[in-house]
């Protein structure tokens, strides 16, 4: 029995020293530095790190990684998402690309920017960037538009050569948007915005609810889904310029009026 005793403590031991080594070796995107902004990147959809519009995201992870965050966008805005990867010193050719979902999943295509790019040996880092269609307040059910709601990026090497699989990179993320003002404005709006977990909300919440949303960001201001834009001012003063323009044609048309009458025998 104390033989017995003995073995079991000894296996504990070595189990538990071998645990942190462990938990080590499976890779996952770490803190890098501290830059004001999130440091880390989730590894699916569900763990996408949220990062405000303006902020810079980074993370430390290893190369053959998926990288994801999320940020909000809101109706008539034009997002442009700029990641920037730093490789190790030593390398072979590596392809990489950036990747933006909506709120329903769906692969956006980038307006224009170098969402794919290809660094070569002894390249130390390497910028994609993309710019998405302006965000519409509303949309058809079949389209593909953008529309108001969370975003997910997800950034990853796509050919990798076997040695490099693995090797440290540091990873940077930033959002920004251009308002595109009543050029982009539509008829029409969305209920509720494109976020995760608005399903669950309940219809009247309490300050005191625990009810679980997944997204906590918003653009500053609230969500407005395009109800307001400045197409209202020029349409007002459109029909201001109208009402004018035939009050001034209907003056220079009408003539001088009824013709005076002549007295009888005059």
């Amino acid at each position: 029995m104390r033989a017995v005793r003995v073995l079991s403590a000894a296996l504990l031991t070595l189990g538990l020293a071998a645990a942190p080594a462990a938990a080590d070796s499976s890779p996952s995107p770490e803190a890098s530095g501290d830059s004001g902004g999130p440091t880390r990147a989730g590894t699916s959809f569900r763990t996408a790190t949220e990062v405000e519009q303006g902020q810079t995201a980074t993370a430390r992870a290893s190369t053959g990684d998926y990288l994801y965050w999320s940020f909000p966008a809101d109706a008539g805005q034009r997002p442009t998402v700029r990641a920037t990867v730093k490789l190790p010193e030593s390398h072979a050719a590596e392809t990489w690309q950036v990747d933006v979902y909506d709120g329903l999943r769906r692969r956006q295509a980038c307006q224009y920017g170098a969402q794919t790019r290809t660094a070569g040996p002894g390249t130390t880092s390497v910028e994609l960037a993309c710019v998405l269609r302006t965000v519409r307040a509303w949309s058809e059910p079949w389209a593909n538009d953008p529309l108001p709601g969370t975003y997910y990026v997800r950034l990853t090497a796509l050919k990798l050569s076997a040695d490099d699989l693995g090797q440290p990179v540091d990873a940077e993320l930033r959002v920004e948007s251009k308002d595109m003002g009543g050029a982009a404005a539509v008829d029409g709006s969305l209920s509720e915005p494109l976020v995760p977990g608005i399903a669950s909300r309940p219809e009247e919440e309490s300050d005191d609810s625990s009810s679980a949303v997944l997204a906590d960001l918003e653009p500053e201001g609230g969500w407005t889904s395009g109800w307001w834009s400045d197409r209202w001012v020029w349409t007002a003063i459109g029909g201001a310029l109208a009402a004018l323009a035939g009050v001034f044609g209907y003056r220079l048309t009408r003539g001088p009026g009824r013709p005076r009458q002549v007295p009888p025998g005059a």
